[in-house]
């Protein structure tokens, strides 16, 4: 008999970055009993990201993976959520890239020729008030502008609303299991599904996937003159915030002893700003958090192969904008109606490795 003091929903989910509030969104829009267990964190990967979805990558400008189907897709998923919680949260911008060298000129030119995405030259005399600069800068586009802050903050309260939330820390020790349901404290679940970014490395179900987490620096800054139409890239980004304030970054640091902002970090930003702009800015604000990547660079997605009430969707890394929305689709409706997962993130890739987990 079950315990009469206990609250039963369908879902338990554990985190409410991006993963947490889509999957979150989307059990519930399908009429699902869902409850968040999230701990706030200012700094956490979610909230200082730049909320940027760009279309190519890397110093080789090749197509982001997937991006044909994400993009889209994420362009309706922000849109109707902006609709639904009364908030602009997208927008489609281009990112101006100023190639720091020959070889990355050439390479952006030749990269132009066959990829929609790029666009080179530009025009280069408008920019010359504002920044210092040899080589033409190329464009690409459209890349997308996400509010994220503003996103999870208005989701929070839509939760809070629903009484679908509880502000308080995860702790694994007080998680009962079996293959057909969870218990966590008073509360029953057909599934426990861990959306905790970073932290997601501690759970010892998952603790053996590839993790791989870096850790990122960004700035604010106050740059009044510099108009707020574009992104703009020299090796850092400098991307529209709010009015007259320019997210700033970011690093990628694959080792590191702490989490917390470093003054080389910002004296490296503060040096490449006075360099690059020949407009005036004031440094406003320094954070620093870490990422959940992992080796492969593919999302951790699915059900425990060996524990079928233990689920995951996490290790998005630096695109997290674009793949917590389509992969948050794919579980639910991989819970829901069992449609498959893509196999490049479906965890039972990591079969073996995960049966070595002892949890018993």
């Amino acid at each position: 008999m079950a315990d009469i003091c206990a609250m039963q929903v369908d879902y338990l989910i554990i985190g409410q970055g991006l993963c947490g509030s889509f999957l979150s969104r989307y059990l519930l829009e399908a009429g699902c009993t869902v409850l968040v267990i999230d701990q706030p964190v200012e700094n956490s990967a979610s909230r200082i990201a730049s909320g940027i979805i760009n279309p190519v990558t890397g110093r080789r400008l090749v197509r982001t993976w997937e991006i044909e189907q994400l993009m889209p897709f994420a362009w309706e998923a922000y849109s109707s959520w902006g609709e639904q919680l009364q908030q602009p949260l997208i927008r489609k911008i281009s990112v101006l890239d100023f190639p720091p060298n020959i070889s990355m000129q050439q390479a952006f030119e030749e990269r132009a020729a066959e990829d929609a995405y790029l666009q080179y030259p530009v025009a280069a005399e408008e920019w010359k008030p504002f920044f210092n600069f040899i080589f033409p800068p190329g464009l690409i586009q459209p890349a997308l502008s996400i509010s994220i802050g503003t996103l999870l903050t208005a989701w929070r309260k839509e939760l809070e609303n629903r009484e679908s939330i509880r502000s308080a820390v995860f702790e694994w020790n007080d998680l009962i299991y079996t293959d057909s349901e969870v218990r966590y404290r008073n509360i029953i679940a057909k599934k426990i599904i861990f959306c905790d970014g970073v932290n997601g490395q501690q759970v010892p179900c998952f603790q053996l996937l590839p993790f791989a987490p870096n850790k990122g620096e960004v700035i604010w800054a106050r740059i009044p003159n510099l108009p707020d139409s574009h992104i703009y890239k020299l090796g850092i980004h400098i991307v529209p915030w709010e009015r007259d304030v320019f997210w700033i970054g970011s690093s990628y640091e694959w080792n590191f002893t702490h989490d917390q902002p470093t003054e080389s970090f910002r004296n490296q930003i503060e040096l490449t700003l006075k360099k690059w702009l020949r407009v005036t800015f004031q440094i406003l604000d320094h954070r620093a958090a870490i990422r959940p990547a992992n080796l492969e660079r593919r999302p951790f997605v699915g059900l425990h192969p060996h524990h079928p009430s233990l689920c995951i969707l996490n290790g998005m890394g630096t695109k997290g904008c674009s793949l917590a929305p389509w992969f948050a689709r794919e579980l639910a409706n991989h819970l829901l109606l069992g449609t498959p997962i893509h196999p490049q993130a479906d965890i039972v890739r990591f079969t073996k490795i995960l049966g070595k987990n002892s949890l018993e």
